[in-house]
């Protein structure tokens, strides 16, 4: 696997020395609002470089952990299947090499492929999801395959039990008496996190966690295709990834940044410093 040209800042270990590889899903064709999250992932890459490698919330250098970038995968814009099977490859020869798959979206649609991967080498997993959106459509205008509709296809995959959601705020009322009877929601903000990762910790069972970054509070993360007020802060997301990051994580997407709908940029800067931590948080347990 090549190495990126240009990486997120301080990743720029050799494939082979690396524990954590990150690499970009620039696809965005089935949103549902306001396109744009297929340059989610190069923006990140790029505006990186205005963030300092040491964070002073953790107390570690990003630069202290081998990881490699690999940069973009090049996905079909007009399939969503393909782009999906894409996805899992790519995630299938990261875990096949025992290193942990750091996914940048695009939408969040993305992640059904970095799990359909992942629960193939951990058919046990759980998945924790932070978002504004239930994302438990059985399908949207029909379309299955669809940002609205992820959780539910992960769920068509993992079952009961297994999906904790947190931060939600938006659906149909059928998602959320969908979730009432299949998954575990927690609404509006992070509480019971710290429960959840007492018993996943106890029972050391492999966790993947995505992270739509419309779970913040559109006041401060404007730049994203379905912004609903009323979210998170950025201290509570970052505690809410450090917590999650003492569990058996096994790997980890974030997702849903679309640059160009945030002109200031404070989007985007928030969106590299999320990844940032997230990054120094799997690199230091």
């Amino acid at each position: 696997m090549d190495k990126n040209i240009e990486t997120f800042i301080g990743c720029d270990a050799e494939y082979e020395d690396a524990d954590i590889v990150i690499f970009g899903a620039p696809f965005d064709s089935t949103t549902s609002f306001r396109p744009g999250a297929r340059f989610g992932s190069s923006a990140i890459r790029h505006e990186s470089f205005g963030l300092e490698v040491y964070s002073p919330y953790q107390d570690r250098e990003i630069t202290d952990f081998p990881i490699f970038d690999s940069g973009d995968i090049e996905l079909c814009f007009g399939s969503a299947e393909s782009a999906l099977r894409d996805i899992e490859e790519r995630t299938d020869e990261i875990l096949g090499d025992d290193k942990f798959p750091l996914m940048l979206g695009g939408e969040h649609l993305v992640t059904l492929g970095t799990v359909r991967a992942a629960l193939k080498k951990y058919p046990d997993m759980h998945l924790i999801q932070f978002d504004a959106h239930c994302d438990l459509r059985d399908d949207y205008l029909g379309a299955r395959l669809s940002h609205a509709a992820v959780v539910r296809r992960c769920h068509d995959l993992m079952g009961d039990g297994k999906i904790h959601q947190f931060c939600i705020r938006s659906g149909e009322k059928a998602e959320f008496e969908y979730a009432s009877k299949h998954t575990d929601m927690h609404k509006f903000t992070f509480n019971g996190l710290q429960e959840l990762v007492k018993n996943l910790r106890e029972t050391n069972v492999p966790v993947y966690l995505t992270i739509d970054l419309d779970c913040l509070d559109s006041g401060i993360f404007p730049g994203t295709g379905t912004p609903e007020a009323g979210g998170v802060s950025f201290n509570e997301l970052l505690n809410a990834i450090i917590q999650v990051s003492k569990c058996n994580l096994i790997g980890a997407d974030v997702n849903e940044l679309a640059p160009m709908l945030d002109t200031s940029g404070m989007s985007t800067a928030t969106a590299c410093k999320v990844v940032r931590e997230l990054l120094i948080a799997i690199g230091s347990r």
